[in-house]
């Protein structure tokens, strides 16, 4: 029976590091669920690998279709934004173990959608003085600099990932990164056992 490894935390907790390098690791064998998006594409990203570029015709669509399985709009300062996963036909537990990224909803509606046996949640913590530090110095960057953006970000994951919502969601586990190479040996170790 396979299961899907939902990798999540605050923004700048190393989350994303940490999920990339997972994926890496051949002798776990996971596969990625790509999640959808309506936000424009990005330089250095390719359809299909990072997200699905979707349009809000193409949300109705899978919508009307009942695809699905959990959708969050975020109102950034560039408008609204949808990040969605869809059940596309990709994702065969039967055969697979996989791994995603997302938020506390996008696990406990992905765990609701193939049940708690199957959906292994990866918390990723970081101390929110230090989390705001890390943020501010990839926003420095000439490429970066969405100060707004970031702020916005911050102050929404005080409320997304709220104490009352990670034990509401029954989060029990959670890993804090504030050694990467020594955090990511332990959660290897960890999916590696829920296996």
């Amino acid at each position: 029976m396979g299961k899907i490894f939902c990798v999540m935390g605050k923004s700048a907790t190393g989350k994303d590091t940490i999920y990339k390098r997972i994926l890496e690791e051949e002798f776990l064998g996971l596969k990625r669920i790509v999640p959808y998006t309506t936000r424009p594409i990005r330089d250095g990203e390719e359809e299909g690998k990072e997200y699905h570029f979707a349009t809000e015709e193409d949300v109705k669509r899978l919508e009307e279709a009942n695809l699905i399985i959990e959708l969050r709009a975020y109102n950034t300062i560039h408008g609204i934004w949808k990040y969605f996963t869809v059940n596309d036909g990709s994702i065969e537990l039967d055969k697979e173990n996989y791994m995603l990224i997302g938020t506390l909803e996008t696990y406990v509606k992905i765990r609701d959608y193939f049940g708690s046996d199957r959906v292994i949640p990866i918390y990723i913590e970081v101390e929110d003085g230090e989390r705001l530090a890390r943020a501010l110095k990839r926003e420095r960057k000439p490429e970066n600099q969405k100060y707004e953006e970031m702020c916005r970000r911050f102050l929404a994951d005080s409320a997304d990932f709220s104490e009352e919502k990670i034990k509401e969601a029954g989060v029990t586990k959670r890993f804090i990164n504030d050694d990467r190479d020594g955090t990511l040996d332990e959660v290897k170790a960890y999916i590696e056992s829920m296996m």
